[in-house]
């Protein structure tokens, strides 16, 4: 490790969550094993993606990461997120995504993430990229907002469905974050509370969960994990393979 924090590029969307501090010596290891392993790929770009049910705690060890990573202090680092990068709400008239298969069919705007943010990040001809397309909850489009994009930056994006066949080609490290589906809807519901009331537990029981078991039914993405972690226990998680 060197001395210099290198830099963390976050997302422009308001549907931002806070590096969490470090709350044990188990996680932070893990974080800092993970961390290695991204580094050792070597020089060049490196495009990190980490999937998982909702609430498996996606984003929060997606920014562990990346301050992980900067903190050796060579390589600049971008954070993003795929739920920056759905269909806005205004065109929901043209497709289904209340229910669980569509919203895995529908919800996510692939062609944006590929254009904004993965195919920039992949060619080495690309100065910069998008961060975020259309921010979830104020419907901002930030596409034109983009951020320089380093020879040798290391881009973390976090989101279920990351290894669909729509941009599973573009990961060179691939993370899965390990919850039991009950585990998932009791923590998704407690968080989404603010914003669902009431409905959070059936929104996340028929939607989000029966979304996430046709994915896993039809791309059955686990064995192509470079890293499957168990984060039942957010201080105690553990590295499965």
């Amino acid at each position: 490790m060197t001395s210099r924090q290198a830099d963390v590029r976050y997302s422009a969307s308001t549907w931002q969550q806070p590096c969490p501090p470090p709350v044990s010596d188990v996680r932070s290891a893990l974080v800092a094993e993970i961390a290695e392993r991204v580094l050792g790929l070597g020089g060049g770009r490196l495009l990190v993606g980490i999937d998982g049910f909702t609430a498996a705690g996606k984003t929060s060890f997606g920014h562990e990461l990346a301050q992980r990573i900067a903190a050796a202090g060579q390589r600049t680092v971008l954070r993003a997120t795929l739920d920056d990068f759905k269909k806005p709400w205004k065109d929901r008239h043209l497709y289904d995504r209340e229910p669980g298969e569509g919203y895995y069919r529908n919800a996510y705007d692939y062609d944006a993430a590929r254009r904004l943010l993965l195919d920039p990040c992949r060619s080495a001809r690309a100065a910069s990229c998008a961060l975020c397309s259309v921010d979830p909850l104020t419907q901002r489009d930030h596409s034109a907002e983009t951020v320089p994009v380093p020879a040798d930056a290391v881009l973390i994006v976090d989101g279920v469905f990351a290894f669909r066949p729509e941009i599973d080609g573009y990961w060179d490290f691939r993370i899965w974050l390990d919850v039991d589906a009950e585990l998932s809807v009791r923590r998704g519901a407690e968080r989404d509370q603010n914003w669902a009331g009431s409905d959070a537990e059936s929104i996340h029981r028929n939607r989000y969960l029966v979304a996430e078991r046709i994915y896993l039914d039809e791309v059955d993405p686990l064995p192509r994990m470079d890293a499957v972690i168990d984060n039942s226990v957010f201080d105690r998680p553990r590295l499965l393979g």
